[in-house]
């Protein structure tokens, strides 16, 4: 009988035991429950969020798609130029023995009126100025077809255009290679962002002749005969 009396003390200690050891802990923390609800995103929980517009959304650009080429090129190119050359050479030779041949052999020939001499001086002179002060620009639009698309996503863009104004011809051709974050919603984009850019640009008529060089000025500008 005492041995029972003994035991269920024991037992009701053990049992109580981890509980209010627990409870009476200072470092006691509640493990955290799981959020209940939507978690928190831009679009639940901010008071000023608009969803974009579709026309402002970023479209996905495939292969054969068009996107918008806007080209806006300007140079100046500057270069002054002045050579000047001034060369002074002097020559004289004389001739002292000469040769004569009687028949059957060569032998000195004499020089009565003495040795013959060329003497003479040359002055050389050369100037040259040149001043170059070219401004172009270039600024036109033109739709471009997605050609390739590249591993790291960058598109690869070629476009061409040809137009006829009655005597008028006008040949456009653009080839290069965007990032994908270069193109605008609207799928535009500037030249300034195309890596490795290629403008060809062909014009033929009366505009075209009356700035155009002639075929003699070329020949001429290009040999230099002088």
């Amino acid at each position: 009988m005492r041995q029972i009396k003994f035991t269920t003390p024991l037992i009701l200690l053990a049992l109580a035991g981890p509980a209010a050891a627990q409870d009476g802990s200072l470092l006691y923390r509640e493990a955290p429950t799981a959020l209940t609800g939507p978690a928190l995103t831009m679009q639940t929980g901010s008071f000023i969020y608009r969803e974009l517009p579709p026309n402002a959304r970023l479209k996905h650009l495939e292969v054969h798609d068009i996107v918008t080429v806007i080209v806006d090129y300007r140079t100046r190119i500057i270069s002054e130029a002045d050579v000047q050359s001034r060369k002074t050479s002097n020559l004289k030779m004389v001739l002292s023995d000469w040769l004569r041949f009687d028949g059957k052999n060569v032998k000195p020939a004499p020089q009565s009126d003495g040795d013959p001499t060329v003497g003479g001086t040359n002055n050389a002179q050369y100037r040259a100025q040149s001043d170059l002060d070219l401004n172009d620009s270039m600024s036109f639009k033109i739709a471009a077809e997605v050609v390739d698309v590249l591993p790291n996503g960058s598109l690869v863009l070629e476009g061409t255009s040809d137009v006829h104004n009655n005597e008028e011809h006008w040949q456009l051709a653009l080839t290069g290679v965007v990032q994908r974050e270069s193109i605008q919603p609207d799928r535009t984009v500037t030249s300034e962002s195309i890596f490795d850019l290629k403008i060809v640009k062909r014009e033929v008529g009366q505009v075209r002749d009356g700035y155009a060089r002639g075929w003699a000025g070329r020949i001429w500008d290009k040999y230099k005969p002088f």
